[in-house]
């Protein structure tokens, strides 16, 4: 078997035209005319690398640290598979891998290959970049003019893209078309094609944009993280570049399928293709993750699998209650691995052929130090602790990195060694308070919609209107409870969501 990951940043479900979508996305239509459809795909621990380190374990991770590398005790997909004889090559412009928090994840396999330039890569080296002219081209929402943040690396990277042919996502196509020429005639291979795109900043060639928004001003194409105050036509703007950027994702997707349509490799090369997390585009009145509550339009994400043997049918929807966890297992399963005693997702390839109809009851989702969330595919539930910053919470780490920086020695200073989990095969880990202000993704909280709910989705798909439900409440209570056991979450995470 040859297998095609193919993995996307904030790809939006709807965004799709298979899940219903109203952006033109005629390649990965054609896609899912061949594939299982996933309808019940969830995000699990959230953002960029805490996803990954899902995919890559089988296991969630975000009640236990925040964004960090693999640890010496993870199990791997790419470690497993390479060890057993199976090549596995990375192409990817997520710089994340890059940085403290994400060093370990790309060594894992076979080879790979770093295409520069994605949002504020360290790349561009200007000394002393043109600031007024920054700021006269880019709207002040999204202008910087110092390297404390990263958009002033983002403004000085796009000096270097000069046409399509320059733009990371399809520097990204163009290696994975070169390495499925190159080893067409081999066999047992996985290739992870993974892009940053369409993460922000929403930035794609001349010609992908639609119709007119009636904005006019400068580049405004970099939402914060934040409520929305945008005028209309600002809100217009944003939306329709990010839907320019999934046309861009769209027509590099079509190269590929275009490859396996010239090279008849649908008939020995499964394809998996998802995204870590979604995207708010004003919806809720909010931008982008990690802040607000995790609607569906940040949980609920795509999946489509395409195998030479159970879906040659095409056009198999599946409704079962899947999350990210649930890849590593099937990854592994396509080339006939198994996982080890510590991966708790499920192989998907056995609702492909019917041999099972569901997985999972339910599924937890959520950030380090914020809301558990959950949902058994009718309700989804939100619980935040009374107390974000008061209640106890604790990081559980043998490589202590944040995203951009080690810890801190404050950080380091109070730590301890905690031997309690199963998962760690024997190995104690650091137990470290988790500081407020430690250098990590966003934590929830501190807004007026940081509170405790439930949504019944089969009346309010949406998630407009909160529902009272003590029962529905009751049960989902128990089930993460459940949840949290079998992942061996830290004692006083029970106190902190009072599910004790």
């Amino acid at each position: 078997m040859k297998t095609l990951f193919i993995l996307f940043d904030s790809l939006n479900r709807s965004a799709l035209g298979a899940y219903g979508g109203n952006i033109p996305t005629p390649n990965f239509d054609r896609l899912a005319s061949r594939s299982a459809v996933f309808d019940n795909h969830f995000a699990g621990s959230l953002p960029c690398m805490p996803a990954r380190r899902d995919m890559q374990t089988g296991r969630l991770n975000f009640l236990h640290r925040s964004w960090g590398p693999l640890e010496p005790f993870d199990d791997s997909f790419a470690a497993q598979l390479k060890s057993s004889g199976t090549y596995c090559h990375l192409v990817s412009d997520h710089y994340h891998y890059f940085e403290d928090g994400g060093a370990t994840y790309h060594t894992r396999y076979s080879s790979w290959d770093f295409i520069r330039g994605q949002e504020s890569d360290p790349w561009a080296a200007m000394v002393q970049p043109p600031i007024d002219r920054f700021r006269q081209q880019y709207h002040p929402l999204q202008f910087e003019d110092h390297r404390n943040g990263h958009r002033l690396q983002g403004m000085i990277n796009r000096t270097r893209v000069k046409g399509e042919g320059d733009f990371p996502v399809v520097r990204c196509v163009d290696s994975a078309l070169q390495f499925m020429t190159e080893n067409a005639s081999a066999d047992d291979w996985m290739l992870q094609m993974e892009t940053f795109d369409p993460h922000e900043p929403f930035h794609a060639p001349d010609g992908y944009r639609d119709g007119d928004t009636g904005y006019e001003g400068p580049v405004l194409d970099w939402p914060r993280y934040k409520t929305v105050d945008e005028t209309p036509e600002e809100v217009a703007e944003l939306r329709a570049n990010y839907a320019a950027l999934v046309r861009l994702c769209d027509a590099q997707l079509g190269r590929i399928l275009d490859h396996l349509d010239e090279h008849d490799g649908w008939n020995d090369t499964a394809i998996v293709m998802t995204t870590d997390h979604g995207f708010l585009l004003s919806e809720h009145d909010w931008w982008a993750k990690n802040r607000m509550p995790f609607y569906n339009e940040v949980a609920h994400i795509p999946l489509m699998i395409w195998h030479p043997e159970l879906t040659a049918g095409g056009g198999q929807r599946v409704s079962a209650l899947t999350q990210t966890t649930d890849l590593m297992p099937t990854l592994l399963a396509l080339h006939g691995e198994a996982p080890g005693p510590h991966v708790l997702g499920k192989s998907l390839l056995p609702l492909l052929d019917g041999q099972v109809d569901k997985v999972r009851d339910i599924a937890l989702y959520g950030i380090f130090g914020g809301a558990i969330n959950a949902t058994d595919g009718r309700y989804s539930y939100f619980r935040y602790p009374a107390d974000m910053e008061g209640a106890a919470l604790f990081e559980y780490t043998l490589m202590p990195a944040h995203n951009r920086s080690l810890f801190t020695i404050e950080e380091l200073a109070p730590a301890t060694l905690h031997r309690g989990f199963d998962f760690t095969r024997g190995a104690p880990v650091l137990r470290l308070p988790a500081r407020a202000d430690a250098k990590r993704s966003p934590r929830q909280g501190g807004f007026a919609d940081a509170h405790t709910v439930l949504y019944d989705l089969a009346s309010d798909p949406r998630q407009m209107s909160p529902c009272e439900n003590p029962e529905a409440e009751a049960a989902i209570c128990d089930a993460i409870r459940a949840e949290m056991a079998l992942h061996e979450a830290p004692a006083e995470l029970y106190h902190r969501f009072d599910l004790s």
